[in-house]
């Protein structure tokens, strides 16, 4: 006798092929059987005019200390994800040391929040797996950060890495990789993998390529400078021979606005001549970041103590407010600020909290002042923390980049914060209400494709995002009719309807729709 039997599913396997019906067995955290008239379960679910899909595996996600902090982690399992990859846009907390982890538990606070009195006794990948394997609620991947590698070794100068440095880089990301992380990762908008050249992102890409690993990269823009950026990138694989995961892929600000088409046919090229490319995207316009994130690079150089300094500088301030409102920068993608789309979604110091959802040109105006004076007081009281939703989405790219059957999904979640992105809650299930349901811009099982079997494949998991007898039983049930994202700008925090049942490695973890206290997740690591 199984432990558990879904009776009458249509199962929408993962491959993108139709759906069927049929029951499914469970047992010992696998799918033991598929088919008609199985044996008695110790207890069976009625799923008549449900879909029984793989778990959403989320391909792009801020948890890194949040699924540690609280992991219970309603915000993802309640929308059917049970993996995602963590370590992304080249930030993140291993490996690391101690000068390091300083630095960035600061820049990245408006991502993962600062959370009192938390143990990070970790200093390796495999020490930060070994601590998800404590018991979180789904399970997770990790990429190396190239940006934390570069603020290891190099520190935060904008200067070429020394051979004897760049040897050190590999020779951690190397060690990374054979604890188990998937790939690495960078944000070269971000300091202080921005200052990585392209020679350098190669060197350390052909570790990754060694390794059976996938880059990740938050490249150098996507705005002004967008298919260039792109463009480096799809260079840098093919020199390295390793295979691409474009994090985020979109076509954001003025003057992109129809030119996703552009970015697909790039795409094409690139799989045509042999290079290894996946993307992925979330279903919204705006974007999310931190407030620091939009000023120039050059002022983060010495790190945040340095860049508080010239914030506080008249004349470092009178350049910084010409590069962002008449040149534009590099933080901003190389375009010139729009105030009126960089609206405050978090703060740290919680005197702030009055600034949280409104635009830098909404506190401009109701202040007085010009809207450079109050971005610069929010970041010097704020400590550099704060982070900001970007309203510069163009929806017919974001349709155009998703049909791709490169496409896979990704929230680009951020769970801290007044006013957080809602994709953190509603990504998966807006992918199937909005754009299948209602907009029909994929059907269903090639959404479902999009979701679990294709990043499965990209992250060569051998038994995870399809179901058959002999995978892990990583599962969602869902009412195609009913489901739906309810998480708002306005209230971001709203749990999707229509995901009766989620299990994680075979243990539900929303059960007619409750959270139960399971912790059933753990750290996937690299296989070859």
């Amino acid at each position: 006798m199984t432990e558990l039997r879904i009776d009458g599913a249509l199962v929408v396997d993962g491959t993108g092929s139709p759906g069927y019906h049929a029951d499914v067995a469970i047992d010992a955290g696998r799918i033991v059987a598929i088919g008609d008239d199985l044996p008695a379960a110790h207890r069976t679910v009625d799923a008549d005019g449900l879909v029984l899909s793989p778990g959403f595996i989320d391909m792009h996600s801020h948890s890194d200390l949040q699924i540690l902090v609280n992991p219970d982690h309603t915000a993802k399992v309640s929308q059917g994800v049970t993996l995602e990859v963590l370590g992304q846009d080249g930030l993140s907390f291993a490996p690391i040391d101690d000068p390091a982890l300083a630095v960035v538990r600061r820049q990245i606070a408006g991502w993962n929040g600062e959370p009192d009195n938390f143990d990070f006794s970790w200093s390796t990948v495999a020490g930060y797996l070994d601590r998800l394997d404590q018991g979180i609620a789904c399970n997770a991947a990790y990429l190396v950060p190239q940006g934390t590698l570069r603020m290891m070794v190099v520190g935060t100068s904008n200067r070429p890495a020394t051979p004897d440095e760049l040897a050190r880089m590999k020779q951690l990301l190397a060690d990374g990789l054979r604890d188990g992380a998937v790939g690495m990762s960078s944000g070269l908008t971000y300091t202080p993998g921005m200052f990585a050249d392209t020679d350098e992102l190669v060197a350390l890409c052909e570790i990754v390529a060694r390794y059976g690993g996938y880059y990740a990269p938050h490249q150098r823009s996507y705005g002004k400078g967008a298919l260039e950026a792109y463009g480096e990138m799809v260079d840098v694989a093919r020199r390295a021979g390793c295979a691409l995961h474009l994090t985020h892929a979109v076509m954001n600000f003025a003057p992109n606005a129809g030119r996703g088409a552009d970015l697909v046919a790039m795409i094409d090229e690139a799989l045509a001549s042999g290079v290894d490319v996946t993307t992925d995207t979330y279903p919204y316009l705006p974007g999310a970041t931190t407030l620091a994130a939009i000023l120039p690079s050059w002022t983060a150089e010495g790190g945040p103590d340095a860049q508080l300094a010239r914030l506080r500088d008249p004349a470092a301030r009178d350049r910084i407010t010409y590069e962002l409102e008449q040149v534009g920068t590099d933080g901003c993608h190389g375009c010139v600020v729009e105030w009126d789309t960089i609206e405050i979604g978090g703060v740290r110091n919680q005197t702030l909290s009055e600034n949280v959802g409104h635009t830098v040109a909404e506190l401009a105006s109701r202040s007085g002042r010009p809207a450079a004076d109050v971005f610069y007081e929010i970041l010097l009281a704020d400590d550099l923390a704060t982070s900001i939703l970007q309203h510069v989405g163009h929806e017919e790219n974001v349709r155009a980049i998703m049909r791709h059957r490169s496409h896979t999904g990704g929230s680009d979640g951020i769970l801290v914060g007044g006013k957080p992105h809602p994709r953190s809650w509603g990504t998966f299930p807006r992918y199937l209400a909005h754009y299948v349901r209602e907009l029909g811009v994929l059907d269903l099982a090639d959404c479902i494709h999009h979701l679990t079997g294709r990043p499965a494949r990209r992250l060569r998991l051998p038994d995870r995002g399809l179901i058959r007898e002999g995978y892990a039983a990583d599962l969602v049930l869902f009412d195609p009719e009913t489901v739906r994202d309810t998480a708002t700008f306005p209230d971001p925090r709203r749990s999707a309807e229509g995901i009766p049942y989620v299990l994680v490695n075979g243990v539900p973890v929303i059960d007619d729709t409750h959270r139960t206290a399971a912790l059933p997740g753990h750290a996937i690591r690299r296989t070859t």
